[in-house]
């Protein structure tokens, strides 16, 4: 059964309203173990790697470049609004805090710490949804972390190149490269670098990111990531699904031979392969529309509670700038 408690607006609430909607215990603990049960299925075989120390080139990308472990995405946050009545788990738990007898909530000021980082990417994935896609890049970024270099020197080393270095320069020189993402673009070859069309910083990020890219749509698992006990965890759950297909996407069309691992190359240095790409980026998009579209409204919920904290003058200390 679900029912309603009052809170201080001063501490917390949902996006600056004084009720919380509480999750009875039988409830929540449900929707916990779902969650558990449903990344578990996505780190199997990640765990069972770790314990083999073998690593794989395209599943581990997010848990090493992204830097979440997988303790931290199996946990279960209810996200702003929602209070659980029985965690008695949660009690010394610092996110946390007690809002009535045995019912606890996140507190946004001790998980928001900083609002200028909040802020900066409540606007980054604002903006970027509000902006056209770019489609057609066909992934060259990962060919330009690759150009120029010889065959001992590639970024993935227990896993060849499908095509002869000559063959990658000479596609990347024909192809062209556009790529929008700061993250992706600061892995270039320094050969590579003035071939892009775009010179990404991460101070131009917010006026460069786009819906088409799949490095943009990767990012919304570490923006929830990052604040997962404010947005929820079903959110971060949704972002991490569609990060692992776009990831997949990603490395079927680099130029890396990851067949042995089930990867069907996409050839994007034909005109099928370019079409395909097309069409497997669109599908993403599609998918990606309306969670960026949630991932930024859990976000100016957020950053609205943090402010109604402000108006009632609850923040301990001056924010000092945070960039990711």
């Amino acid at each position: 059964m679900t029912t309603t408690a009052t809170a201080s607006p001063v501490r917390g609430g949902d996006d600056g309203a004084d009720r919380l909607v509480v999750l009875e215990e039988a409830e929540w603990r449900a929707r916990a173990a779902c969650h558990g049960s449903r990344v578990d299925g996505w780190t199997a075989d990640r765990r069972r790697r770790a314990s083999r120390a073998e690593r794989h080139p395209v599943d581990d990308f997010l848990f090493e470049y992204y830097p979440t472990r997988v303790g931290h995405l199996r946990r279960w946050h209810p996200g702003l609004g929602v209070a659980l009545r029985g965690a008695t788990e949660l009690t010394e738990d610092p996110a946390y805090h007690l809002v009535a007898p045995g019912v606890v909530a996140v507190d946004v000021s001790r998980v928001a710490t900083r609002r200028d980082g909040l802020a900066w990417v409540e606007g980054l994935v604002r903006r970027t949804a509000e902006r056209p896609a770019r489609l057609g890049c066909f992934g060259l970024h990962e060919w330009a972390m690759v150009y120029g270099l010889e065959q001992t020197e590639v970024r993935h080393e227990s896993w060849p190149l499908r095509l002869a270095p000559q063959e990658i320069r000479a596609v990347v020189e024909q192809q062209g490269v556009t790529c929008t993402h700061y993250d992706a673009f600061r892995f270039f070859t320094p050969d590579a670098v003035p071939l892009n069309e775009w010179a990404p910083t991460r101070a131009t990020q917010p006026d460069l990111e786009q819906p088409g890219c799949l490095h943009a749509t990767m990012d919304l698992y570490k923006w929830t990531s990052k604040y997962a006990a404010l947005v929820g965890s079903d959110l971060v759950a949704d972002a991490f699904a569609l990060a692992r297909d776009a990831r997949a996407l990603d490395m079927e069309a680099a130029p890396y031979d990851l067949l042995p691992l089930g990867y069907e190359p996409i050839r994007i240095e034909t005109p099928e392969g370019r079409a395909e790409y097309v069409r497997r980026q669109r599908l993403l998009l599609e998918r990606a529309t309306p969670l960026r579209a949630r991932v930024a409204t859990a976000l100016a919920a957020a950053l609205h509670a943090l402010d109604a904290l402000d108006a009632h003058g609850a923040r301990r200390s001056p924010d000092r700038p945070e960039l990711p």
